[in-house]
């Protein structure tokens, strides 16, 4: 079995597209009886046990309110407090906002200056922005 299951929904997608596929290859095959492969494919007696397994709860947060925390901003280091945390629909993102404990020169020429002290970004549960800047690094990464 394995250590960490997709959500239930994730598991009846998996049924669907096994289905869909078996279909395409002239060997039918009903609902139930896809939901118990899925089952079966990740180590379980039954589609009972798996669901029993599986959790439709969304997943954790990486930090909470409060935490201390450190890392990049736009490519400058930084440690400040998270001041709040919102799950996001989509499966592993989060919204976070965080205020520097020292406010963030964001800006690299010399001749200007831009700071931040309260950001607001989208990280996943490694703590890390899916955006990314011209040299590929990371809008926010955490230290986690």
């Amino acid at each position: 079995m394995t250590n960490t299951l997709p959500t239930i929904e994730t598991l009846k997608d998996q049924a669907r597209r096994l289905r869909k596929s078996l279909a395409e290859t002239s060997r039918p095959m009903g609902h139930s009886e896809a939901l118990e492969a899925i089952a079966h494919q990740h180590g379980y007696k039954d589609w009972n046990t798996i669901c029993a397994m599986a959790s439709n709860a969304p997943p954790m947060a990486p930090v909470y309110v409060g935490e201390a925390v450190r890392g990049t901003y736009l490519g400058q280091p930084f440690t400040g407090r998270v001041l709040g945390v919102h799950t996001l629909p989509a499966h592993d993102r989060f919204r976070v906002t965080l205020h520097f404990d020292e406010p963030v020169d964001v800006v690299t020429f010399d001749s200007f200056s831009a700071y931040r002290q309260r950001v607001h970004g989208v990280i996943n549960s490694e703590g890390t922005t899916p955006q990314k800047t011209s040299d590929g690094k990371p809008h926010l990464q955490l230290q986690l």
